[in-house]
């Protein structure tokens, strides 16, 4: 039988944001060592954009996002997902919802960044993220016992930071002023972080159209890594 018959299929529950998304399966793609279409894994996904916004239900009583969620989740499973990736961070503050639904396993894109910066021995991150992510503290609790400490920004700074996400990445905006998220992120860094965590799937496709150019970690590509690793799929060094 050939090799690429026994990988595993990779599901990503999508839609929270398209762009995110997209930006996903392209990590994937890209960081897979292939010589061949048939070397690179199968992947299902669902961009399911009726997903209601995570900040909003997290923090000010919008929609519950876990019914469509799950829906995702068991919409993949039936297809033949063996293995679930969800790109929006904020959306891990309901991972247990969705993987109590399933029978496939549901990777941490969180967990995969914490030990991601565990491994290159950073002690102090900065934490970009959105207002639900950072208010409801998921990363501080992912990281607990990690040895790596997370620094917040101040007020300002993070009306900036949604500001980016909202009004420039998922708005589509390429015109977007980003001079106030440049100064969140030096925040930061003049704080002590080593390095940034771009904790919101729209963050690294903001690093990318902005040309923003900070030391950084992407938790989508960590979970790209995580599912490659998953599928039994070789990586691209």
């Amino acid at each position: 039988m050939d090799t690429y018959m026994d990988k595993k299929v990779i599901g990503i529950l999508g839609g929270m944001g398209p762009l995110a998304t997209a930006d996903l399966f392209r990590k994937l793609t890209e960081h897979t060592a292939a010589a061949s279409d048939q070397e690179h894994p199968r992947v299902c996904i669902d961009s399911n954009t009726d997903i209601p916004d995570r900040t909003a239900a997290l923090l000010r009583g919008g929609a519950d996002p876990v019914p469509e969620m799950v829906k995702s989740a068991k919409r993949l499973e039936s297809i033949g997902a063996d293995v679930l990736i969800m790109p929006c961070n904020t959306a891990h503050c309901f991972h247990a919802s969705v993987a109590a639904a399933v029978n496939v396993p549901v990777l941490h894109m969180i967990a995969l960044t914490r030990d991601a910066l565990v491994r290159r021995g950073v002690r102090t991150a900065g934490l970009l993220a959105t207002d639900g992510t950072v208010e409801t503290g998921i990363y501080q609790k992912t990281f607990d016992g990690s040895g790596v400490s997370l620094l917040t920004p101040a007020a300002d700074d993070q009306a900036a930071v949604m500001d980016v996400i909202y009004g420039g990445v998922k708005a589509g905006r390429r015109d977007y002023d980003a001079a106030a998220f440049r100064a969140a992120c030096e925040g930061l860094l003049a704080r002590g972080a080593e390095t940034l965590v771009l904790g919101c799937t729209e963050l690294p496709l903001a690093f990318e159209l902005y040309r923003l150019d900070y030391p950084a970690v992407d938790p989508t590509l960590e979970l790209a890594l995580g599912a490659l690793r998953f599928a039994g799929c070789a990586i691209k060094e």
